[in-house]
């Protein structure tokens, strides 16, 4: 019996207090709600881009690429500039027709409102390369980095289609 008695005292030193394990419970909860944030930007990207693609004309030192860039968050999503490996040069330029002429205007700075989409297509809004690294073929694709004014960064690939693609 003195056994038990002396047993029972020893386990309720060791044994954790109700205290002990809130305590513990509460800074296990302030770790895990610190990382909700991060986990969560990590899995929904702001940007999403759609159908990449590149019109490649034979012997052209520059080409354009089409795409749709979504906006996914609750914010508005500025684009501020494009670059690429393959290519010196890279601007967002948008094509008008203005008196019968055909014009380019680049944009510095594109804002995609929250939940809408932009589309980049053929005769309008564009991405243009020019200065060429290397020779592009038909098939290949062509890595983009856009990058936005938060200072992330949406990696592109776009595919190499022949000219009379649409």
């Amino acid at each position: 019996m003195r056994c038990a008695k002396s047993f029972k005292r020893t386990w309720h030193n060791f044994a954790p207090s109700t205290e002990r394990i809130l305590n513990r419970l509460a800074a296990l909860l302030i770790a895990l709600v610190a990382l909700v944030p991060s986990m969560a930007a990590a899995q929904v990207e702001p940007l999403i881009v759609q159908n990449a693609w590149m019109r490649k004309v034979p012997g052209a030192d520059s080409a354009a690429v089409y795409l749709v860039l979504r906006n996914a968050s609750v914010h508005p999503v500025v684009v501020v500039g494009v670059r690429s490996p393959a290519a010196s040069h890279v601007m967002v330029h948008e094509t008008s027709i203005t008196d019968g002429q055909s014009r380019m205007r680049a944009y510095d700075r594109l804002v995609i409102a929250p939940g809408k989409s932009v589309a980049f297509e053929p005769g309008g809004l564009h991405i243009m390369l020019s200065g060429f690294k290397s020779s592009i073929l038909i098939g290949q694709t062509v890595p983009l980095v856009l990058v936005l004014s938060n200072g992330s960064t949406v990696a592109v690939a776009a595919v190499v289609r022949p000219v009379d693609a649409q």
